[in-house]
């Protein structure tokens, strides 16, 4: 195998493996504070069709990016009102948010970009070549040259562990998801911590939309994001609930992505519907193999009622 096809897969494979490491990320702080969101990926596609919104009529793509972050980040915060404080159920309102998202996009995609018959394109965020790294054989070109969204995901993951690990009000997410009575007690505002935390989730399911729609195919298309929101939720629960964790599981569902496009170039007599299976068979095969091995927060999915509520 080339050097030149080694490159080009593992630069597809990082490229393809941002936008789940960012909406795993938003559901990871989630995860962590208790709430279950398996709407992320009504919530990507809001986020991906907000950023070309805001190139379209902005002209530049951070304004789009800006544009998906405050739109996403209202969908977090109406996702924790529904949760949060009148303690719907959160598969009922992930579900709910999954088809609100597909069906927003779909009309707000037609009527402010004028959608017919082909995808409004837009100008996209531009790759940013580091000097010297880049030119590493091998992975140089494949790791450092690649957008600014790529870079800013992959920083994430590092500065999320200090902030669970190191922070004290990583500390009182980590507590609030195990046990809200307890955290409560000791004088933690559970419902503060679980609204900030859905508020990040939906600002990260914004930049992931931007990763999809302007990082790397430069338009939207209706349900754009083809379950990688599902995915993301995958990463997180292959990554046993850590950053590190979840950044190495969306590497493989990343490659795994990037590997059935290749081969489809490479021209393999198999069937491209087999091919396009195959993200999603390696989620549900690693699912099957880990999720009895991994423990997610005792507290997920868990409507809570604060003791100020109770005493009130």
């Amino acid at each position: 195998m080339s050097e030149e096809v080694i490159v080009s897969y593992l630069a597809s494979a990082i490229r393809l493996s941002v936008p789940l490491l960012l909406a795993a990320l938003g559901i990871l702080f989630m995860s962590r504070s208790g709430i279950l969101n398996i709407g992320m990926e009504g919530m990507v596609l809001i986020g991906a069709l907000s950023g070309v919104v805001g190139v379209y009529y902005f002209g530049s793509a951070a304004a789009g990016v800006g544009f998906a972050i405050v739109a996403t980040g209202l969908v977090g915060l109406l996702f924790g009102f529904l949760v949060i404080t009148t303690g719907a159920d959160q598969v009922v309102i992930g579900t709910a948010l999954n088809l609100f998202g597909l069906g927003i996009t779909t009309v707000f995609g037609r009527s402010l970009l004028g959608m017919g018959q082909e995808a409004v394109r837009v100008n996209g965020i531009p790759s940013l070549r580091i000097p010297l790294l880049s030119d590493i054989p091998y992975v140089g070109e494949a790791l450092f040259d690649q957008n600014v969204l790529a870079y800013a995901s992959y920083l994430l993951v590092p500065a999320a562990a200090f902030v669970f690990y190191k922070t004290n009000w990583g500390l009182r997410v980590r507590a609030v998801g195990e046990n809200p009575l307890a955290a409560d007690t000791l004088g933690v505002r559970v419902h503060r911590i679980r609204y900030i935390c859905c508020l990040i989730g939906g600002m990260l399911a914004g930049v992931a939309g931007c990763s999809l729609s302007l990082g790397i195919l430069n338009q939207f298309t209706e349900n754009m994001v083809a379950g990688r929101g599902f995915i993301a939720l995958s990463a997180v629960i292959f990554g046993k609930w850590t950053p590190l964790g979840t950044m190495g599981a969306s590497l493989l569902f990343g490659g795994a992505d990037a590997l059935q496009l290749r081969f489809q170039s490479f021209g393999i007599k198999i069937p491209y519907q087999f091919m396009l299976m195959f993200p999603y068979l390696l989620t549900m095969v690693a699912l099957a193999w880990f999720s009895g091995k991994s423990k997610q927060p005792a507290a997920t999915a868990a409507a809570y009622k604060s003791l100020a509520d109770r005493n009130g």
